[in-house]
């Protein structure tokens, strides 16, 4: 279960790339078996069946290994990602102080911040269908999406609503932190139905968005108007929605990649994930701010 579009591509713990699918308990180096607790289970193997602490579970968890040399633990989920977030956030601080929007400038640092999003997509992708982690890529990624953030952080906090990205990052971060709270407490889970209802939903969001900017391009103005007025902050609300969905898929995916013992270097792509719908959250919330104080 993976999508190939960068948002929302989970790469690395889905069942098609060999890790730990949802509600799937292999036993080791065999197939699954359907269970009263599982009854969806498919068949397939754990790829690391020579790990010989990987062990079948009850109730179709998965099986858990002991931290091992060469695998992954959350120590390395947890680094990778705060290198990855620390390279955005100083390009993103850099590119606000030496790209200024006034009057006079503001073109061209729209111009390079719109330039650096475009090149930072095409690094996603390039990610995304990569068969392993590459770091390099993955660091040059958050550094031109830093710029981008930057420069439109800056618009928006000096020309629409001061305050405005404070505001946004605090609410990435309340955000970040309910639903780890709410994950580890079991509020939420994570299971193959709620993962193709967040799919399904987010595709649907995503097409209303593309015609709606096609109709903006066509037409002029907001298009179909989703992003501004009363439609726009109530799709804004929904993409928050959908961000706080995708994080727990996230962590899921985290926790089954640990259990199952996955390759270090796949805390990288844990790192990738988590940066890419930290970063929608935010854009949501600026976009949702920006739509109230201009209403």
């Amino acid at each position: 279960m993976r999508s190939s579009n960068p948002v929302f591509s989970r790469r690395g713990f889905g069942r098609d790339n060999g890790y730990a699918g949802f509600n799937t308990a292999p036993q080791a180096g065999g197939p699954a078996v359907a269970t009263q607790a599982n009854p969806y289970a498919q068949p397939t193997g754990n790829p690391y069946a020579q790990n010989p602490y990987a062990q079948q579970q009850q109730y179709g968890a998965p099986p858990q290994a002991p931290a091992a040399a060469g695998r992954m633990t959350i120590d390395d989920v947890v680094m990778r990602t705060a290198t990855t977030l620390g390279v955005l956030v100083v390009a993103a601080a850099l590119s606000w102080a030496l790209l200024p929007v006034d009057d006079a400038n503001i073109s061209r640092s729209y111009g390079i911040g719109i330039g650096a999003a475009l090149i930072g997509m095409v690094l996603a992708l390039v990610q995304s269908f990569k068969r392993k982690a590459s770091p390099a890529l993955i660091l040059t990624y958050a550094a031109f999406e830093g710029v981008f953030l930057g420069v439109v952080s800056s618009i928006v906090d000096n020309r629409i609503a001061d305050g405005a990205a404070m505001q946004a990052v605090i609410g990435t971060m309340a955000v970040f932190a309910g639903v780890l709270v709410a994950y580890k407490a079991g509020w939420i889970r994570v299971n193959r139905r709620f993962y193709g209802f967040v799919m399904a939903a987010a595709l649907g969001f995503i097409l209303l968005m593309a015609v709606n900017l096609l109709f903006a391009v066509i037409g002029g103005g907001d298009g179909l108007g989703f992003r501004s007025g009363a439609l726009g902050v109530l799709f804004g609300v929904i993409g928050i929605i959908l961000g706080a969905c995708f994080l727990a898929l996230d962590f899921k995916q985290v926790e089954d990649g640990i259990a199952y013992g996955a390759p270090r270097e796949e805390a990288w792509l844990a790192a990738f994930g988590l940066t890419l719908t930290l970063v929608w959250i935010y854009l949501e919330f600026l976009r949702l701010i920006s739509i109230l104080n201009s209403d």
